[in-house]
């Protein structure tokens, strides 16, 4: 470990956010990120997804039920819980492993835990948390990213079935999934903001398929596929809460999405500063060590800084949603923020790397191609800045 990294980890203990229980999952998921996925995940950005036997290790570990109910496996802790997960996860450099995970606890089985029936979380929450489903959840559309209002997927309620038609894009777990939180509009007459409802859709429901695996920039690990639904009957017990109310659930649980986002790419820019320490303090150029130029020195200081304000703002945003405040407009502050700050880092991480830094086999190579998508997926960055002009 770095001295960068034992500073960062010294700066977190001593944050005024976390318990000793929040830092001891921070060891936890630390230690397993060493063991279990730095060794092995190029591999799996080879392949394309992650083994399913190292989510059941997760799952095992209490990962995937940080925020869940005792009776179903889960540890009941809190969104500050959920930060320390997804930035420890982020600093892994591979943050195709990591939205893999973290889409499955915090973007889409927590529309089951919120708005599941007794039965619906019965049935599907032990298996969520220990790894054994693993949840995609379907919103996003070729014409309907961000707006959610836009989508055109139907759900038809025909007797005790729905019958849902349409099509689904850039779908995180969407091949590999067991089961799916689909959008649909179950009242194309409605307000928009009242025709949106979620059905849970499993894996070989006659009339849903897999399109098509996506081949990305980056985030090469986690499967993300086209989903298509042509005549797909499910049962209306399958409906999530009530009809009409999935605008409010997706909405809600973007603030969610949102914090875990920004908590990632956090955890991915210090990692990136930590590599670009290590390498410019042995790197030589003109007869000694990069770090001895002024302007590389205090660039990487004026990131650090950046950083760690960042790292602020997520913490604080996910102690006031902890704390039951309305957070909307910190939250929108964190993801336009992190988003634009992980790109910003990359960049200037890579430059300091030479051309080194540009060659597939460096880590900040990848990390730089992954960090695009931060500005883009769970809101874009010019959505969230609206979001929070719309509350000053």
């Amino acid at each position: 470990m770095s001295a960068v990294e034992k500073l960062a980890g010294e700066g977190a203990r001593r944050s005024p956010y976390f318990t000793e229980e929040h830092e001891a999952l921070r060891d936890q998921v630390r230690r397993f990120v060493e063991a279990e996925i730095k060794p092995h995940a190029l591999k799996w950005e080879e392949d394309g997804f992650v083994p399913r036997e190292v989510l059941r290790k997760m799952g095992a570990l209490g990962f995937f039920g940080i925020r869940y109910p005792a009776e179903y496996g889960g540890s009941e802790m809190d969104t500050l819980a959920t930060v320390v997960l997804a930035e420890e996860l982020g600093r892994s450099t591979f943050s195709g492993v990591a939205i893999t995970a973290l889409v499955h606890t915090d973007m889409a089985s927590v529309h089951i835990a919120n708005a599941g029936s007794k039965a619906q979380r019965d049935k599907y929450l032990p298996a969520i948390i220990a790894g054994e489903k693993i949840v995609a959840v379907a919103v996003t559309e070729p014409d309907a990213g961000s707006d959610v209002k836009g989508i055109r997927t139907t759900a038809r309620r025909e007797g005790d079935q729905y019958i849902l038609n349409g099509a689904k894009m850039f779908i995180t777990n969407g091949v590999h999934a067991d089961l799916y939180c689909v959008a649909a509009k179950t009242d194309p007459a409605a307000k928009p903001s009242q025709s949106v409802s979620i059905f849970l859709v499993e894996k070989g429901t006659p009339g849903f398929t897999v399109s098509r695996a996506l081949d990305k920039h980056g985030w090469r690990s986690s499967d993300t596929a086209e989903l298509s639904f042509v005549d797909c009957r499910v049962p209306a017990e399958n409906l999530l809460g009530q009809e009409g109310r999935g605008f409010y659930a997706i909405m809600s649980n973007f603030q969610n999405e949102r914090t875990v986002i920004g908590a990632m790419a956090i955890g991915e820019s210090q990692a990136a500063i930590d590599l670009t320490l290590d390498y410019v303090k042995t790197r030589k150029a003109f007869g000694a060590p990069l770090w001895e130029k002024q302007a590389i020195r205090q660039r990487l200081a004026e990131l650090a800084g950046k950083v760690e304000a960042g790292r602020q703002l997520v913490y604080h945003a996910a102690w006031l949603d902890a704390q039951g405040f309305d957070a909307t407009r910190e939250v929108s502050m964190v993801k336009a923020y992190c988003g634009e700050l992980v790109n910003e880092v990359m960049y200037d991480c890579l430059q300091f790397h030479g051309g080194m830094g540009y060659m597939r086999e460096s880590a900040i190579e990848r990390m730089t191609r992954d960090a695009r998508v931060q500005s883009i997926g769970g809101g874009a960055t010019e959505v969230m800045l609206e979001e929070v002009a719309k509350r000053l």
